[in-house]
């Protein structure tokens, strides 16, 4: 019997990271208790909520036929670009055109080829996460080139 090799291995995964990062955080952070929560609590928890939902994956995988995907390597590509363009421009470009840049380089894949959307959706995008990271949470991320 073949198994559902993506959800299995997928599921194995997870599951390994979970129970990584829950075995990480009890031995290298203070847990505390509930009423006093230290600073490895809350990733023990999370790791162990991940390995959980692994299990929960993989589990049924094991029992259940598998059929052959196709990759979707221009979908892929493009949301890897994406994030890379994010994570080297950040510091000397600044939130806002890279935001920008970033959410332009992922609608490539998208099925709605119209440029008004994308320029729409990075827009919204780029307002937003000024929003939330520079006024909301005081994050010190430069907005535009040449802040510090």
């Amino acid at each position: 019997m073949k198994h559902d090799i993506h959800d299995l291995a997928s599921g194995i995964l997870l599951a390994a990271i979970g129970l990584f990062v829950a075995l990480y955080a009890v031995g290298h952070y203070d847990i505390g208790s509930l009423r006093r929560m230290g600073p490895g609590f809350f990733p023990a928890i999370l790791g162990g909520v991940l390995a959980v939902l692994g299990l929960m994956i993989a589990l049924p995988a094991w029992a259940r036929a598998g059929h052959r995907g196709r990759i979707a390597w221009k979908e892929a590509g493009a949301v890897l670009a994406a994030i890379l363009v994010f994570a080297a421009g950040l510091e000397p470009v600044g939130l806002v055109p890279v935001t920008l840049a970033s959410v332009l380089i992922a609608s490539i894949a998208a099925p709605d080829r119209r440029v008004g959307w994308r320029l729409a959706l990075a827009l919204g995008i780029t307002v937003l996460s000024v929003v939330v990271f520079h006024f909301g949470l005081k994050m010190t991320v430069p907005l535009w080139p040449g802040q510090a």
